[in-house]
């Protein structure tokens, strides 16, 4: 049986393309509404995997909330997709935290007018995989978002961050290089995702390499070999006992990292909680119809509730 997965090559009717202007830089903007008019629109950010573009898993996601009645913004971080800098595809989560938190900031000061009546005093974010960790950082204290979630989240301290790139000598190997490829005068950059190069960073991964999921036209399948270190050594654990957001996890045993979720749940007080899915892998978190139904279902009851 054929996978149900949400299209994301087309533009859909009802999206705005923005240039947002930020702290950090300009940003490209995706901007989805509920088909109507509507009034007093709640706006929620939405972020994605890995390596990934606007258009991928967050145009999924922004699209549902849509759907259920929320403005749903995805934007390109500084150096993807269509957001121009002189240093491109760098997986830093530091920086990307910092892309969030200056998207909030220009969305609570920016009018929708031309556009739709969008409330702007109620903004919540959410973060998929990788992009989980940099949200909830982002919001953290941060009183300008009323809430947040994370689906499918990657959440790695040192200790996980080890157990999954092959032990403590492996990682610093990979640190190393990082440190050499950021010290190098050109950018030393691989293929983030491929079915025939072994040495891509995501070698036969789902989703990825599938030109009718997320091998799209705007993925820029590039992997900044500098992004090691700020990767691997990334906490994203750290902030969890002072997160004062109420969160909502949505996870599974079957994604690739419930440890960290776990880890997460176990260092954080009462505002975060998690509903467990059964049996859905990392992958079809990020576009297969029903897991994104239910998760969507979840995360618009926690933002309606807050």
């Amino acid at each position: 049986m054929a996978i149900k997965t949400f299209s994301e090559n087309t533009q859909e009717q009802g999206m705005k393309t923005l240039t947002l202007k930020t702290s950090v830089g300009e940003l490209a903007a995706n901007l989805y509404l509920p088909e109507g008019e509507s009034k007093d629109l709640p706006l929620a950010i939405v972020t994605g995997a890995w390596t990934t573009v606007k258009e991928q898993m967050p145009a999924t996601y922004a699209k549902a909330l849509a759907e259920q009645g929320f403005a749903a913004l995805t934007f390109d971080f500084r150096g993807w997709g269509q957001s121009a800098d002189s240093v491109r595809y760098l997986e830093d989560p530091a920086r990307k935290t910092a892309d969030i938190a200056a998207v909030i900031d220009a969305l609570a000061d920016q009018s929708f007018d031309e556009f739709a009546d969008i409330d702007t005093s109620r903004i919540y974010g959410l973060g998929i995989c990788a992009s989980a960790g940099y949200m909830l950082d982002a919001v953290n204290h941060n009183s300008k978002v009323k809430a947040a979630a994370v689906v499918a989240p990657w959440l790695h301290d040192r200790e996980l961050a080890n157990a999954i790139y092959g032990g403590e000598e492996s990682v610093n190997g990979l640190i190393k290089a990082g440190e050499e490829a950021a010290a190098s005068a050109e950018s030393v950059l691989i293929e983030a995702a491929s079915s025939r190069n072994e040495n891509s960073l995501m070698y036969q991964a789902p989703y990825y390499t599938e030109a009718d999921r997320g091998l799209i036209p705007e993925y820029d399948n590039q992997f900044n070999v500098a992004s090691w270190k700020p990767w691997l050594t990334y906490n994203a654990l750290a902030h969890a006992g002072k997160q004062d957001k109420p969160v909502l996890m949505v996870a599974s045993e079957s994604m690739a990292l419930p440890d960290g979720a776990k880890k997460y749940l176990e260092l954080s007080g009462d505002h975060v909680k998690a509903q467990w899915l059964a049996d859905i892998t990392q992958f079809d978190f990020y576009d297969v119809a029903e897991p994104v139904s239910q998760a969507v279902n979840s995360v618009v009851q926690h933002f309606n509730a807050n």
